[in-house]
Parts: structure tokens; sequence; C-alpha cells
């Protein structure tokens, strides 16, 4: 499962933090961004130490070809059409706000956002 948003700085790395904490060994998780940026926003690890989830070793990390050629399943968050489109792959499209602007508290919403959203794809994907 690849997740991809622009800077690979918040939205992404939330949602593969969120993926690897439920999912566990089940699904092989990745992030990347279309124009990387230098770090993780410090609200977006904050929000997720507050569930007890570290990033402190995550950066963000480049889309390339391999990356998506590797996934079964791409979800995007507002990167365009930044991100290559392969046959036989799954997209999905998340409309979520960039906590790039954002208050702690909006940041924690885009948090149980994505949360909520990774429990369904999970339920659907791991029940099938």
């Amino acid at each position: 499962m690849l997740y991809v948003c622009v800077q690979n700085s918040g939205r992404s790395q939330m949602a593969a933090a969120l993926t690897r904490h439920i999912a566990g060994d089940r699904v092989h998780v990745r992030s990347a961004g279309s124009q990387p940026g230098e770090r993780i926003l410090p609200d977006v690890a904050v929000v997720l130490t507050e569930i007890g989830l570290d990033v402190t070793d995550e950066f963000p990390k480049p889309l390339t070809d391999d990356v998506v050629r590797a996934a079964d399943a791409v979800i995007t968050m507002g990167c365009g059409d930044a991100c290559p489109l392969y046959p036989g792959k799954r997209y999905l499209d998340w409309q979520l706000d960039d906590p790039a602007g954002l208050d702690l508290d909006g940041v924690r919403r885009v948090r149980d956002d994505i949360r909520a959203r990774v429990e369904h794809l999970l339920s659907e994907l791991l029940t099938h």
C-alpha cells in the first residue's frame, strides 16, 4: 500500500503510521511525495505521539515509478496528476485538508479522519 501527498510531510505520513499501527505485518506500507519536503511537520509528529505513534525516524521520501509499481493500492491525497497511473492498481483519492495550514486541533481532525479511512480500507482489503 502506498500513500502519496505532495510533500510527504503530513497526510501520507499519518496514513502510513496509522496503517502500520492497525494492520501490523499484514500490509506492506510506504509513503512518498511528489515534491518531498525537508521534514515531517512538527504538529503531525505531535498528534501521532498523542496516540502512541513515533515518527521520529521517518522522513519525506520521493515518489518514484518503482514505489508505485510495488504497490497494490495507491492512495493519493492532494497530489493531483503528479502520481503516475499503472494498469491493475487500485487507486483512491482522499480529499483531506493539508495539515501545514492548520492549528493543532485541525491537525487532530485530519488524523482522526485519516484513521477512519484507513480502518475502512483495511477492513475491505483484509477480508477479501
